[in-house]
Formats: C-alpha cells, sequence, structure tokens
C-alpha cells in the first residue's frame, strides 16, 4: 500500500497512547482521520481538538461515509484489544478492507522515508527519544515515534514540518511480539539483547534471533550502531552487507571516557568516529545513559550535526518520563523514580545511583513485573536488587498475565543479600517511608507503582528528616 494513494484513516482503538500518535501523524500529513474508542478521554479529546472525527458507539453508522464508499483507498488501524464482536472489525473484515495493525503502519512509514530504528531489550525509548532531540535540536526535520514522553516535548510524538521536505523518521522499535520486523531502516541501533519476553520467544535464543532478524532488515550500505556486549551475544561478522560500529563505556569503536557522575548529572568524553569531543554534560544521569547517548551523538554526527549542536543538544535534553526521573534533589533527601523492570536495568539504574551518592544510605521500592518474568529472572532480580542498602517490595505487577502458583515477590527475598529487605503493600508504603526516613530512595518497575510516585514526592518534600 502507498500511503500516498489514501484519502482517509479509520482506527477502531483511537485512544490508545500508541494508535493516537499515528492518528495524529496521519492527520498531519493531510490524510482524513477518523476513529472509534469505548469511552472519552483527555487523549481522544485532544485529537477532536485536531479535526477528527471520533465516535464512542460500535456502529456502522457512526463511521463517516468516505470510509464506506471507497474502501481501496482507505486504510483500517485495529489494536488486538478491540473485542471479537466488534461491529465494526467485523464489517471491515468481511468486506475485505486493509486492516493493520500499529507495528505494519509505522513499517509502511518507515518504508516511504529515511528511517532510524532503534531496538533493545533496554534502553530503546531513552536512545530513541536521544537521537530524535539531537536531529531536531540541530535543525534536522524529523518525525518521531516514541515509546514514553520525552520531558522536551511531553509527548511520544513529534511532528515534521510539511513544509520542510521529506523528513526522517526516527521509530522506538518493539521486540515485543516481534512487531520490530514489520520496519524498514536505513539506521539501526541495538542497545542490549538481554533475555526478555520468554512468554513470547520461548528461550533466549529465539529472542535472540528475533533481533539478528531485526538487524539484517538494513539494506546494502546501511548502519548498525550496536552495543558492544549485544554484538557479541548476536555473534554477527564483519562480513555483512551493512557497516557495523560497536559502542561502549571503554569498548567498541565507539567509546565513552572520563566519566564523572554528578548529583544530577553525568559529564564524559565521546571518542570514535575520528572525533575526541571532551566534557559532554547529561542531564539524564546513569552510566547506561551515558552509553545511550554514545549511539545518539554517533548518529548526530552522521547527520551532519556539528559538534557544538551536538554539545548543546546533549545538555538540553531533559530525558523520558519514568526514565531515571529525579523528583527530589535536596542536601538531605533524594528521590528517584524509574521504570527498570529487567535485572540488568535495575542494575544498571541502582549502580549509577550508587555512583551519584556513594556516601549515603540507598533504599529501593521495587514492584515486579509479570508473573513470567518474575519466575524467569528470580535471581538476577535478587542479585541486582542487592546493590541497594535496602530493598522494599511490593507485590508482583500482573499486567496481561493470570496468577502463577508459588510466583510472587517474596520468592525474591531469600537471595536478596541487603541489610534491610522487606515486603509491603502499596496501601502501607508512605507510613512505612515516614518511620524509616530514607536518604536516597528510588521506586523501580514498570507496573502502577508510577501512582504512588506523587505522593512519594508530595511526602519527601514536606517531611524534615
Amino acid at each position: 500500500m502507498n500511503i500516498g494513494n489514501l484519502h482517509s484513516v479509520h482506527f477502531l482503538g483511537i485512544g490508545g497512547i500508541g494508535m493516537s500518535a499515528l492518528a495524529r501523524w496521519f492527520n498531519h500529513v493531510g490524510i482524513k482521520v477518523s476513529g472509534y474508542d469505548k469511552t472519552p478521554s483527555p487523549l481522544t479529546e485532544a485529537l477532536e481538538a485536531e479535526g477528527m472525527q471520533i465516535s464512542f458507539e460500535d456502529k456502522m453508522e457512526t463511521v463517516p461515509a468516505r470510509v464506506l464508499e471507497d474502501k481501496n483507498h482507505v486504510l483500517i488501524v485495529w489494536t488486538p484489544a478491540m473485542p471479537k464482536d466488534s461491529t465494526q472489525l467485523n464489517f471491515f473484515q468481511s468486506q475485505g478492507y486493509d486492516i493493520k495493525k500499529r507495528a505494519a503502519v509505522l513499517g509502511l512509514i518507515t518504508a516511504d522515508l529515511p528511517s532510524i530504528a532503534v531496538a533493545g531489550t533496554h534502553g530503546k525509548t531513552t536512545t530513541s527519544s536521544m537521537v530524535a532531540h539531537l536531529l531536531k535540536s540541530g535543525g534536522k526535520n524529523i518525525a518521531a515515534f516514541l515509546g514514553g514522553l520525552t520531558q522536551n516535548y511531553n509527548s511520544n510524538l513529534i511532528l515534521h514540518d510539511e513544509a520542510g521536505g521529506q523528513p526522517t523518521v526516527v521509530v522506538e522499535a518493539d521486540e515485543f511480539d516481534r512487531s520490530f520486523l514489520h520496519l524498514h531502516p536505513n539506521t539501526a541501533v541495538v542497545t542490549s539483547a538481554d533475555p526478555d519476553h520468554l512468554d513470547i520467544y520461548g528461550d533466549p535464543e529465539h529472542l535472540l534471533d528475533g533481533f539478528r532478524k531485526f538487524v539484517n532488515l538494513l539494506p546494502q550500505g546501511g548502519n548498525l550502531y550496536i552495543h558492544s556486549k549485544a554484538f557479541e551475544k548476536l555473534g554477527l561478522g564483519r562480513g555483512e552487507r551493512f557497516q557495523i560500529q560497536q559502542y561502549g563505556i571503554q569498548s567498541g569503536e565507539i567509546q565513552a571516557r572520563n566519566i564523572q557522575p554528578g548529583p544530577a548529572s553525568f559529564s564524559f568524553d565521546y571518542v570514535g568516529k575520528g572525533k575526541n569531543i571532551e566534557g559532554l554534560k547529561l542531564f539524564m544521569p546513569g552510566f547506561h545513559n551515558v552509553e545511550n547517548a554514545l549511539a545518539a551523538v554517533s548518529i548526530a554526527l552522521d547527520w551532519g550535526i556539528s559538534e557544538e549542536k551536538v554539545r548543546e543538544g546533549l545538555a538540553s535534553f531533559r530525558g523520558v518520563k519514568r526514565r531515571f526521573e529525579i523528583w527530589v534533589q535536596e542536601d538531605d533527601r533524594v528521590f528517584i523514580d524509574d521504570y527498570a523492570h529487567h535485572p540488568e536495568e535495575i542494575r544498571a539504574f541502582l549502580g549509577s545511583v550508587k555512583a551519584m551518592y556513594p556516601s549515603k544510605k540507598l533504599t529501593a521500592v521495587f514492584q515486579p513485573h509479570l508473573f513470567t518474568r518474575t519466575r524467569d529472572f528470580a535471581e538476577g532480580f535478587s542479585e541486582s536488587l542487592s546493590i541497594a542498602d535496602e530493598v522494599v517490595l511490593l507485590e508482583i505487577y500482573p499486567a496481561r498475565e493470570l496468577p502463577i502458583a508459588g510466583v510472587n515477590a517474596s520468592m525474591l527475598l531469600p537471595a536478596i543479600t541487603s541489610p534491610r529487605k522487606s515486603l509491603q503493600t502499596k496501601e502501607n508504603l508512605l507510613r512505612y517511608l515516614s518511620e524509616n526516613r530514607p536518604e536516597v530512595l528510588v521506586t523501580i518497575g514498570a507496573g502502577d507503582i508510577d501512582r504512588l510516585v506523587g505522593p512519594i514526592a508530595k511526602w519527601m518534600k514536606e517531611h524534615e528528616n
């Protein structure tokens, strides 16, 4: 399908954050957008304010006439969350409409435009957001589809300037459900390839095979930036048809050196691509974020961004919501929230926090995400959490899963070696913290622990140690 031939796109489940971003993009490029969702929300209200026609009744009478009159120039975008007995979904399926999931539509967009795809079991949201910001702040015309809310743009979507000519697309390439295999990147990044989503892939080797297929989407002469550890795991050769450059802290062709952790930032030297850019400042702390910045800076240099603009862009990058997000930064108390939900992410996050505050007691509150992930990586979770001086566990957030017998948060406690460790309820957490007065407090997890962040920050700003 050629996107340029479309006159309408109709979304089934338009109110989701990923779906709404696609809807806004199509509307921005001048294609009529309509959609259905079960209930109104701030997202659907924003779409309606931009001129999109949205209904909250699953009836054919609410579908615009243009969608029904010329199906050959209409695209239906749907989410599997739509019920199987949906009136609209069944109609479009029975009438032979072109129906695609969100990942496949991103594939259509990246097929027609120069594209940068950032993949990895962790680090992809931050890295893709850095790439987008460095290019945009450096004056390039870009469109970006990201997996989190960037602090600079307060959105997971950055729209290009229609008058600025053909944009470059930056897209987060999600390995979940093999969605990233729909994309058509010219440049790709692989930040990590640690085992995850084993409920989808079955075992680590099948996950690695998914990443190998992803990088092999690159065309002749394409560019791959890959963390040196991921390079080893994927077993890539130097004879690939695309260019491969490894990066890491003192590993690979592109390196970060002279890293200096600070209380709210990290500074480092970029060494690679024939350059030595000294004293770069990143106000999104973490050794892992320095590594993410190596890939982003490399791509910015490829796109002709000057060293001065790279320096300015990196210093002005304010991070991504729930990625090393500092809520309280005072002499006697610190509170940081992070989305980490994999042992390696937790290890990188807690190790960086320790480096920033080496003389302070670190208390980590962790909510495991998914029964299968907790079961599969229990040993790794216990080991990485043990970096903290105190560990507080909340019960597992199930998300899409049903309980598994014998799998719970308390199974992690015996192997945690921190001096203090306990299991608390979400309801009791604030009282527990009030009684124990943490110096450096971090909340970690991908579940609904984010609902506690605001109340914890409010309490921590108000209490006196």
